[in-house]
């Protein structure tokens, strides 16, 4: 952009108007057209003026030309040639970064061609395997904004659920990537049930399930250690109603014969101890839990109205 006052100058002054030039007595008479009076210059000054017009007409004519050159046009490169060097970069170099933004370029530069679509796949593919998570989930759900019917939303819906799920941390810190990877996966599984992510993704969602268990026993067992029986079998809970497939119910229901034992509720314990001997007999759980319940001078047995027996159903193995 060309400064306002450059602007003016560069547009063209305007003609000037007829003057003359007379020397009397050695002194340089400059008379303009349109003034009645002379105006004397001696030569010695006219010299240092035209020095000073030259200088500054030497200084403004680099930006006046900077500022054309901004003007210029440079065309964009051929799309296919931004791909390929994308695919060489990520191929043969392993510069995921570099990769992903030749890939960026050929959608800027030619955002609704068929190149586009394929290179921002490839750059949702490209950030995951230089594990760049985030970015890779934010070119994976634009993928799918912007081309849901294609035969790649599958597979850029399941990079961003693996995004996700490689970002899983260990259960002594928050869950919420857990959670996420988990949401993800499923709709994977759901919205894609013939692919082959679908296979994959299902198996992903019980590593995430088991952690999320595993999450819910710590706290639940905290609240044990503390004498917090009704907070310890809320977390209990939370793993027999939504995560009986896990390894970890075996071990809820033995806390939760724990817990109620501990509170009095003694129909309750013997529930889940009935429960957990009904669905794992040969668990060392069950012995456990077994054990505590003829300490308090009762036997297992289910209560068909408890909340345990209504909402337990027996895990699937396959």
């Amino acid at each position: 952009m060309v400064p306002a006052f450059l602007a003016r100058y560069s547009a063209g002054p305007a003609a000037p108007k007829a003057q003359t030039v007379r020397v009397i007595n050695g002194i340089c008479v400059l008379k303009p057209a349109s003034l009645g009076s002379s105006l004397s210059v001696r030569p010695a000054d006219l010299c240092r003026l035209l020095v000073r017009l030259f200088v500054l007409g030497m200084l403004f004519a680099p930006i006046v030309g900077c500022s054309s050159d901004k003007d210029l046009l440079i065309p964009d490169d051929p799309p296919e040639k931004l791909y390929n060097e994308g695919l060489y970069l990520l191929n043969s170099k392993r510069d995921f970064k570099a990769a992903a933004k030749k890939f960026e370029e050929v959608d800027r530069q030619h955002p609704y061609s068929d190149w586009a679509r394929k290179a921002l796949i490839m750059q949702a593919y490209t950030y995951y395997e230089g594990r760049e998570y985030e970015e890779s989930i934010s070119a994976g759900k634009r993928y799918v904004t912007l081309h849901p019917g294609s035969t790649d939303a599958a597979y850029a819906q399941y990079l961003i659920a693996s995004s996700y799920y490689d970002q899983i941390p260990d259960i002594s810190r928050d869950q919420a990537r857990t959670t996420k990877a988990m949401e993800a996966l499923e709709e994977v599984a759901r919205k894609y049930p013939a692919t082959e992510y679908a296979a994959s993704a299902k198996k992903k969602i019980e590593v995430a399930r088991d952690n999320l268990a595993a999450k819910e026993m710590q706290i639940g067992r905290y609240y044990q250690e503390k004498k917090d029986y009704t907070g310890s079998i809320n977390r209990f809970k939370v793993v027999v109603t939504r995560f009986q497939t896990t390894r970890h119910v075996e071990e809820a229901l033995m806390r939760l014969t724990e817990s109620y034992m501990a509170l009095g509720i003694i129909q309750e314990a013997q529930t889940a101890a009935a429960v957990l001997g009904h669905n794992f007999p040969d668990s060392r759980w069950y012995q456990d839990a077994y054990r505590l319940v003829k300490t308090g001078g009762a036997e297992p047995s289910e209560n068909k109205e408890s909340w345990i027996s209504k909402v337990f159903k027996k895990p699937s193995l396959g």
